[in-house]
């Protein structure tokens, strides 16, 4: 895992889930063959979380089914 400090100087197509409403505090996601990236989407010259493709997909994963729910 790596970050940047601005992302907006990757070359990246960033978008959000289409389940996000309008304006409403998000993440924006983005990717290259060697890495995915995250970004805070209040935020968009601010730093960015680089994540190798399988820990990303891992980590999708595991959101889906609920592994990081509170009780």
């Amino acid at each position: 895992m790596s970050h940047v400090d601005r992302a907006s100087d990757l070359a990246i197509r960033w978008r959000k889930s289409s389940r996000s409403a309008q304006g409403s505090e998000c993440v924006e996601v983005g990717a290259t063959a060697a890495f995915a990236a995250i970004r805070d989407s209040k935020n968009l010259a601010g730093p960015a979380l680089l994540i190798a493709p399988g820990a990303y997909a891992a980590m999708v994963q595991a959101i889906k089914v609920g592994r990081f729910d509170q009780a």
